[in-house]
């Protein structure tokens, strides 16, 4: 039986008999989103080799790290909003066979200029991926099933991004040779083919939904102003927060351009590319997308900061470097598993519970790098990355979770990647503003590393403390909603107060 949702007028999903396959088909998607979310972070450690190897200088190779950042975060909302209307299995195949054929094409770039090229590509397609993700555990489960898969979809997003730097180490310790990084992109290439015909397989096939209008004005407006926030920064290391810092007001410009044409949109019953209403007619979502961008500020650009610290400060290897923040990778995989199937009971409480643990694990960890000797550093850490690695997994997932909790599934593609957009920008800026910040303290003391990099996790402490107050006001506001059932695809439950 097909309901209607109340908010927004268009039609459910058939809320009937869960498809037997779902959890196998969850893996698929799961290793299909790891990979592309470790591209995020994996090609820093090869950047050096990538320099050597096809002799450009930095600023030009830092796009391939940049790039892939910036046309991952700009694909997000569009993506999800095609994944809404053409089908998500649909686009989860075209997506991954995208990033497939763009990895090949990165590994066997000849120069700088293709390598970029193929990199911006590659984070379309990632970015075309990811919102699929998030939207087929909406479609595939209901109830504490749910909260299971995205607990397990959080542990995916944890361990992808604080093992980057280890797996990077480890493909070329085993490479070697002037081209072995070019295996970090060829890596991709199996893995995809196997979870591409997988995903075929297992993924079901459902209806699309409304496909008469596609906002491509709606599109424009949120992809330039995206652009304009996320261009300066990635730009940051050549000076592109001051020389581009007029792209700023122009994004605040084209936001209100884009919540104005969206509430046209609306009023002349047309499709939406991201329905406004979302953000005031259901519980838990602003909040939820206003939490996630500012954990991610605070939390992102650590892993950066750390790796200079480590490999440039005190002249670990790739590999050695990344095996220092283990213990948080560790720690984020196995409570994420565990948070999925505390949320339902806990609901908010346990994002704030994670965050209070990340925030203790931070402060500790800034002391720790100070204080310990340089020797020993990297083990002197491990348990307060372990203690903050348990927080972690306990805030990216059941925040998920409770932020898409009243989102009709029929919107569940444009809301999680309006989600995931947030995460993409708060990314950007927390990596901007702490390398900054380390850099700056670096070159005022003297070239003390050991102060630069506690400086930093102590700005990125702080970060996390805004997230964390944003927590404890949502789990108070959340006490008030406890009672309504989560959405199923139908609107008719939500109470028409809220809509």
């Amino acid at each position: 039986m097909t309901s209607t949702d109340a908010a927004t007028g268009r039609p459910g999903e058939d809320d009937g008999e869960l498809d037997p396959k779902r959890w196998q088909a969850l893996w698929v998607t799961l290793v299909a989103g790891f990979m592309s979310l470790l591209d995020v972070s994996i090609v820093a450690v090869a950047l050096p080799s990538i320099q050597r190897g096809l002799g450009t200088d930095p600023a030009q190779v830092q796009w391939v790290v940049s790039g892939y950042a910036l046309t991952f975060g700009l694909a997000l909302v569009p993506a999800g909003r095609l994944g809404d209307a053409m089908g998500r299995r649909r686009m989860f195949l075209f997506a991954l066979a995208a990033f497939v054929l763009f990895s090949a094409l990165a590994g066997a770039a000849p120069t700088a200029e293709t390598l970029i090229l193929a990199r911006l590509a590659q984070g379309l397609a990632a970015g075309a991926l990811a919102p699929q993700n998030s939207a087929l555990i909406q479609q595939l489960f209901r109830g504490d099933e749910r909260a299971r898969a995205f607990g397990l979809f959080g542990a995916t997003l944890g361990i992808s991004t604080a093992v980057g730097p280890i797996v990077g180490g480890v493909i070329l310790a085993l490479a070697g040779g002037a081209d072995g990084w070019r295996w970090i992109f060829y890596v991709n290439v199996p893995i995809g083919v196997v979870a591409l015909l997988l995903a075929a397989r297992l993924i079901p096939r459902t209806e699309s939904g409304p496909r008469g209008h596609i906002d491509l004005i709606g599109t424009a407006l949120l992809g330039g102003a995206v652009l304009a926030v996320l261009l300066p920064l990635v730009e940051a290391d050549s000076g592109g927060l001051v020389r581009l810092w007029w792209l700023f007001p122009l994004a605040a410009l084209l936001v209100a351009a884009f919540v104005a044409w969206e509430r046209r949109a609306v009023r002349h019953h047309r499709e939406p590319l991201l329905d406004i209403r979302l953000l005031t007619s259901r519980p838990g979502y602003a909040s939820g997308v206003a939490l996630g961008t500012i954990y991610f500020i605070g939390f992102s650009g650590v892993w950066l900061v750390f790796a200079l610290y480590f490999q440039t400060g005190l002249g670990y290897t790739p590999l050695e470097s990344g095996l220092a923040v283990t213990p948080f990778a560790l720690g984020s995989a196995a409570s994420a598993v565990v948070g999925g199937r505390l949320v339902a009971r806990l609901g908010r409480v346990l994002t704030v519970m994670g965050l209070v643990l990340v925030v203790l694990g931070l402060a500790v960890t800034g002391v720790v790098l100070a204080l310990a000797p340089a020797g020993s550093a990297g083990l002197a850490v491990a348990a307060p990355l372990l203690v903050a690695g348990i927080g972690g997994g306990w805030v990216v997932a059941p925040n998920t979770t409770m932020t898409l909790r009243y989102v009709p599934v029929s919107s569940a593609g444009s809301a999680g990647g309006a989600l995931q957009t947030g995460q993409r920008i708060g990314a950007a800026i927390g990596t901007a503003a702490l390398t900054g910040i380390f850099y700056s303290e670096l070159m005022g003391n003297g070239n003390d590393f050991r102060m630069a990099v506690a400086v930093a996790v102590g700005a990125a402490t702080l970060g996390t403390v805004v997230a964390l107050v944003v927590g404890i006001l949502e789990w108070r506001t959340a006490r008030r909603h406890a009672g309504l059932p989560e959405e199923t695809g139908s609107g008719d439950h939500i109470p028409p107060d809220l809509h």
